[in-house]
C-alpha cells in the first residue's frame, strides 16, 4: 500500500465471512461482482476454523468465473487501520494473495477493491475436493474463530439473504443441519 492510502477511501470485497462479520467500520456496503474469480471451499484452515493437525475448510477466491459478494466502502481516515486489520485476519498463514481488483457494484459503479485471492502455490491450497471430503473436513474443523460448521452455515445463510445460491455451500449446509443424515447426498 502507498503512503497515499490514508488520503483516499478504501473499498473491500467480501465473499465469505466478511459478509456477515466484517470486523471493521465502513460507510456503506453494496452488492458487487468480481470477474475472473469464483467462491470456492479451496483453503485448508490451520488457524480460524481448524489446526495443522486437524484442518478445517474455508473459502477462497479461485481463478475463473464471477463471484457475487459485498463491497464495503471505508472512509479515508480508517483505510490504513482497516488494511492492517484485514492483513492480520486474512494473512495469518499467508494463504491469500492481497490484490486490488476492479469490481462492479450493484448500483452500476465500478471501483477498485482490496481482495484476498487463494494462493494456489501455498501448502494450504486444497483445490477442488470431493464433496464427502469437504463435509468431513468441515464437520471436524475447529479453530481460533470457532467451529467450521458454523462458518459454512452462517455463510450460506447470509448469501441466501442476498439472493445468492452457492450449490456447494447449500449442499454442505443441508448435510450439517440438525437431524441431517451423516452422509452428504450427491
Amino acid at each position: 500500500m502507498t503512503a497515499a492510502l490514508g488520503e483516499t477511501e478504501l473499498w473491500v470485497f467480501g465473499y465469505g465471512s466478511l459478509i456477515w462479520r466484517p470486523g471493521f467500520d465502513f460507510e456503506e456496503s453494496v452488492p458487487a461482482r468480481l470477474h475472473g474469480y469464483h467462491r470456492s471451499l479451496c483453503i485448508f484452515s490451520h488457524v480460524h476454523r481448524g489446526t495443522p493437525d486437524r484442518p478445517g475448510l474455508v473459502l477462497g477466491l479461485d481463478r475463473g468465473g464471477i463471484c457475487r459478494g459485498l463491497a464495503f466502502r471505508v472512509a479515508a481516515a480508517r483505510a490504513q487501520e482497516t488494511v492492517e486489520y484485514l492483513r492480520a485476519r486474512e494473512q495469518a498463514t499467508a494463504v491469500y494473495l492481497e490484490r486490488r481488483l476492479p469490481v462492479r457494484l450493484g448500483d452500476g459503479r465500478n471501483v477498485t477493491a482490496l481482495v484476498y485471492i487463494a494462493d494456489r502455490k501455498h501448502l494450504q491450497y486444497a483445490g477442488r475436493l470431493p464433496r464427502e471430503q469437504q463435509l468431513e473436513l468441515v464437520r471436524h474443523g475447529r479453530g481460533s474463530s470457532g467451529e467450521n460448521p458454523d462458518y459454512v452455515l452462517l455463510t450460506d445463510e447470509h448469501l441466501r439473504k442476498m439472493g445468492i445460491f452457492d450449490p456447494v455451500l447449500a449442499g454442505l449446509a443441508q448435510a450439517l443441519a440438525p437431524g441431517a443424515a451423516p452422509r452428504l447426498k450427491l
